[in-house]
């Protein structure tokens, strides 16, 4: 039995190989735990909000990839390196997670129209809004489906990905750190913008108490569409980077499993915790790598991480940051 392995019956734990690719674990890992960030913010939002989870929050996400990939094949973007100057580059880009975001914040929109509006006005209860979600998202996929076919879409190469620098003999790729930079600052807008602006104090009013916000003179149902279309945006951003590190292409059903990835990140930071979000998706990112490597198997990934977030729950239920959006402090 090699030097440093546990074994028991099921499981073996390689604690040389963690150690030997714990640099690459972590690199990758904050990078899928920054995507898994854009998509827990718009689900921790919605929740700060209304108290409910958008279960259709990941067919909005996989809503804005598509987008993403069109929009960069009539762009002429392909399977190979574009032959482009880096400006040129960014141009479609920037481009092409505009349509993104666009594309993923109004189907928020409608889901927030359809499966949620009508609910609210007969006062139903809560367990009728998660059918309702689960539902419309499977309404979305299989729209998908029908209009796509079972078939993924071809992959998209944006740019030739080079290594910035080394770490410990990992080269660290520009798509890395661009992800994780990305991440980082758009949970210190959303952040700010909770905070600061006057759409933000009326989303943090609602969270807190939605009739008192109410005779305030606060619009709940403008915030209420407002934060499903904050958190479209959000997942419009995960998309372009979902789209620029999955080469296999995007599949109709390919947002269920990030999506639930995502929302568990949400419980983990706890949701309704902007800041939570990113803490949340980082440490599920890192949690994922690190298991699949000491595990020995892809197929562990998974597991480890919904395991972790049971043992979280059971010794914090409220997630590591707890608070929700009412209670932030300007």
């Amino acid at each position: 039995m090699p030097k440093g392995t546990l074994v028991n019956q099921w499981i073996t734990f390689d604690w040389e190989a963690l150690g030997a690719n714990f640099w690459s674990a972590t690199v990758d890992g904050l990078t899928f735990g920054g995507i898994y960030a854009l998509v827990a913010l718009g689900y921790t939002l919605v929740y700060g909000v209304l108290n409910l989870i958008n279960f259709a929050h990941s067919e909005v996400f996989i809503v804005g990839a598509y987008a993403i990939v069109f929009t960069l094949t009539s762009l002429g973007f392909g399977p190979s390196v574009p032959n482009l100057a880096w400006y040129a580059i960014a141009a479609n880009l920037l481009l092409a997670v505009i349509f993104g975001m666009l594309a993923a914040a109004i189907t928020a929109f409608i889901v927030e129209r359809v499966a949620y509006k009508p609910l609210r006005a007969k006062g139903a209860p809560r367990l009728v809004f998660l059918i309702s979600a689960i539902g419309m998202s499977f309404v979305i996929q299989y729209l998908i489906f029908v209009w796509r076919g079972p078939n993924p879409e071809p992959s998209v190469i944006m740019f030739k990905n080079e290594a910035i620098f080394d770490i410990g003999g990992t080269l660290i790729y520009f798509d890395s750190i661009l992800i994780v930079t990305a991440a980082i600052l758009m949970m210190v807008v959303v952040d700010q913008f909770i905070r600061r602006t006057k759409l933000g104090r009326g989303i943090r009013a609602v969270a807190q108490d939605p009739d008192t916000a109410t005779l305030m003179g606060v619009n709940r149902e403008r915030i209420i569409i407002s934060t499903f279309v904050i958190g479209g945006l959000l997942a419009g951003v995960a998309a372009l980077f979902y789209v620029m590190k999955v080469p296999s292409g995007v599949l109709y059903m390919g947002g269920f499993l990030l999506g639930i990835k995502a929302f568990t990140a949400a419980v983990l930071g706890g949701i309704g915790n902007v800041r939570g979000a990113l803490l949340g998706g980082l440490l599920l990112g890192l949690i994922g790598n690190y298991g699949q490597i000491l595990l020995g198997s892809a197929q562990w990934t998974d597991v480890v991480c919904f395991v972790v977030l049971i043992i979280v729950l059971m010794v914090r239920p409220e997630g590591i940051l707890g608070s929700n959006l009412g209670k932030v402090r300007a």
